[in-house]
């Protein structure tokens, strides 16, 4: 399958929502806990392992990072949930994110990436109502799935998919490995189709 995001490059960062671009492409952003995986996922999906800055330190995204691909936009946004910088920076960033989602009418989705050892945290499942209440389309990456045996990745996804029609009942949900390319043909459509999307 062509990647079409064999081509993005970073663009820029943004500290508040007066330094984004203007709002004339459509963007998708990737949302998830602090250690979830999210740099990794987006390296991954465009085949550059230096595109997003991954770190063992949870927390090190802390700005809106844009890419720029060929449709429009992919956006890091900063990881929510146990990271470890002071509480004025957490609550900084909460202010940030919800800003954006809630204002940016160029937003056309979001990806949501899970831990498969723990998906579906207090966080995510307010993260999943907020988006739906936004009307905003949300595709599941249940990632680092190589961690998990086959019968424990089968009941993670079982799990995860039930929890969707009381969360975001139309969320799309996936096993997702940045490690060994699991899904990644599916992550690629299905984000993209996410991209195009008419309003």
């Amino acid at each position: 399958m062509l990647n079409r995001f064999a081509c993005a490059r970073f663009l820029m960062s943004g500290a508040n929502l007066d330094d984004l671009p203007a709002g004339d492409r459509p963007e998708v952003a990737f949302a998830g806990r602090s250690n979830a995986g999210k740099s990794s996922a987006l390296n991954r999906l465009c085949a550059q392992k230096g595109l997003a800055r991954v770190s063992k330190t949870p927390g090190r995204t802390q700005l809106l990072n844009y890419f720029e691909i060929a449709e429009g936009w992919l956006v890091d946004l900063p990881g929510y949930g146990f990271a470890q910088v002071p509480r004025g920076v957490r609550d900084a960033w909460g202010e940030l994110v919800t800003g954006y989602i809630q204002s940016r009418e160029t937003l056309r989705g979001l990806v949501l990436v899970m831990d498969a050892r723990h998906p579906l945290t207090p966080f995510d499942r307010q993260m999943l109502a907020w988006v739906a209440a936004q009307h905003l389309s949300c595709h599941v990456l249940v990632t680092k799935a190589d961690k998990l045996r086959f019968g424990a990745m089968k009941k993670t996804l079982a799990e995860v998919k039930a929890a969707m029609p009381m969360l975001h009942a139309q969320a799309t949900v996936q096993m997702f490995s940045s490690e060994t390319s699991m899904g990644l043909d599916e992550a690629r459509a299905r984000i993209l189709e996410m991209v195009v999307k008419e309003d």
